[in-house]
């Protein structure tokens, strides 16, 4: 059999066919190759731009990416451009580099900013200076993780990638707009990737069971299996790759099991019904005589091998990055358009990425008094005492009030008319209005107040029918101006009719 893991195994034409079977070999040890093996994702990176999956709105002829692949074969007066590729984990980054060191005329350098420093990157410069003027080949230097370079760092990029001493191939996984300094962001060109859609990942798989360099054809893949996998890789090429494999892990070993057992593994003949020579039969079996098969069948990758391999989906999310804010927005955005399932995924999202519980509650008291407001005044005091038990009891049960403030203001009528209101008002007070405040609203208590007119004609409300007086509040210029407008959703309705009678109580009218 084929290893396994893409390195075919050496054919026995000694004599020694079935040797291995006789010993009670397992199928993945007559599978072992003497050659270390690389992972799966490693061994199915592209070598041509046109075997990579996704990013096609990146890929067009005369793309800066087909022209840097084209190395020195480039046609047309453009120069190599340095780039900044920004996307997801899984979406290529790394296998476009590589796929650009292949390129005719070029040195390839690769560092991550995990490990390297200012010293590193200035030999890098040293050196591809000296094969630029000495051997006409032009450094692509590939530098992951890029965030992570401080302001220092990244400043002593500059110089080779302003000269073209090197060609710059950064990749990161976080806004570049807020990791990466001005000056580099100028020289190059920012290439933001896509997550690869589930047809992608699909393709992928399908290719790495089959292609020689993947799983050469040792493996099925149930439907089940495949639609798991893609569900689970979210977006995820690595990832997909890597749970593939560990699956067909698990699949031969249950396969090694069951021949371990003494159970029928594949196909095997009536008895009676086998060649003496050990001939390999139309159904795909080898008969060893004194009726041993073995088979030469792949083994199935079924749903219960892909769900043993991985049972969690990744979490697209970072605390310090674009992601901390995005997730945030869509779950606002969620409570505010009332759907309670959507905002208890991106709840579940924030919290399973390790995201500090105190800020999701702050959110959540926002949105009450923001998009629920009076149209269900319960809300607020939902939220706020949503805050402070998570504050008492901490996680994971934490999350349990969360979900229950969540589902509240999902649910609940909306209006943001207090937010408008106190909008409203904010903007005539920058604008200058509301001068001064009418005399006998003044304060009266203090000595000579009263010789100045303050409090004279205040009308106390509890003396007043219903509690209602009729006098002036608002500065002379404000007089009539109304800020509140209540919405007719929920609790508002009622709101509106009284407040509709006490502005003519007050006003006079």
């Amino acid at each position: 059999m084929d290893d396994l893991f893409g390195s075919a195994a050496q054919d026995s034409d000694d004599g020694n066919d079935g040797d291995a079977s006789d010993s009670g070999q397992s199928r993945s040890a007559q599978a072992r190759s003497t050659q270390p093996r690389s992972p799966l994702a490693v061994r199915m990176r592209p070598r041509t731009l046109d075997e990579v999956v996704g990013q096609q709105h990146l890929l067009g002829q005369g793309s800066p990416l087909r022209q840097l692949a084209a190395g020195a074969d480039a046609a047309g007066p453009a120069g190599p451009s340095s780039l900044i590729l920004w996307g997801p984990p899984g979406t290529g980054k790394t296998t476009l580099a590589h796929v650009i060191a292949r390129g005719p005329g070029r040195k390839f350098v690769e560092l991550s900013a995990i490990t390297s420093g200012v010293k590193d990157v200035r030999r890098v410069m040293d050196d591809a200076l000296t094969a630029r003027d000495l051997y006409k080949t032009t450094t692509v230097l590939f530098l992951d993780e890029i965030h992570r370079f401080n302001k220092a760092q990244q400043d002593a990029l500059l110089p080779g990638v302003e000269k073209g001493w090197v060609v710059l191939v950064a990749a990161t996984t976080e806004n570049p707009s807020f990791s990466v300094v001005s000056p580099l962001l100028s020289r190059s060109l920012l290439l933001t990737l896509k997550p690869l859609t589930d047809a992608d990942v699909e393709g992928l798989l399908v290719r790495a069971v089959k292609d020689p360099r993947g799983l050469n054809g040792n493996v099925r893949l149930s439907d089940e299996a495949l639609e798991h996998l893609v569900r689970l890789s979210g977006g995820d090429a690595r990832r997909a790759l890597t749970a593939l494999e560990a699956a067909a892990g698990v699949a031969f070993g249950d396969a090694d099991d069951v021949e371990s057992s003494g159970a029928p593994q594949g196909d095997t003949e009536a008895e009676g019904d086998t060649d003496a020579e050990g001939d390999t039969d139309a159904d795909g079996t080898v008969d060893k005589g004194a009726g041993q098969t073995v088979t030469t069948d792949p083994v199935t990758v079924g749903l219960r091998h892909t769900e043993r391999a991985l049972d969690a989906a990744a979490v697209r999310y970072d605390r310090a990055g674009d992601q901390h804010y995005d997730v945030a927005s869509a779950f606002i955005k969620s409570i505010r358009g009332s759907d309670v399932d959507a905002a208890l995924h991106y709840l579940a999202r924030m919290l399973e990425a390790g995201e500090d519980p105190r800020f999701v509650a702050r959110r959540i008291v926002i949105s009450a008094a923001e998009d629920v407001g009076m149209a269900d005044p319960t809300a607020l005091q939902t939220a706020v005492a949503a805050a402070q038990a998570v504050q008492l009891i901490g996680m994971p049960e934490g999350r349990i009030v969360l979900a229950e403030a969540v589902v509240h203001l999902a649910t609940a009528p909306k209006s943001n008319a207090a937010y408008m209101g106190i909008n409203k008002a904010v903007a005539d007070v920058r604008a200058g209005l509301g001068n001064g405040i009418p005399a006998h609203l003044r304060d009266s208590h203090y000595p000579g107040s009263k010789q100045l007119g303050h409090g004279v004609g205040y009308k106390y409300a509890h003396d007043a029918p219903h509690s209602v007086a009729a006098q002036q509040y608002p500065p002379d210029d404000l007089v009539g101006r109304d800020y509140y407008e209540p919405t007719a959703n929920g609790a508002e309705r009622d709101i509106a009719v009284r407040l509709e009678r006490l502005r003519k109580i007050v006003r006079g009218k």
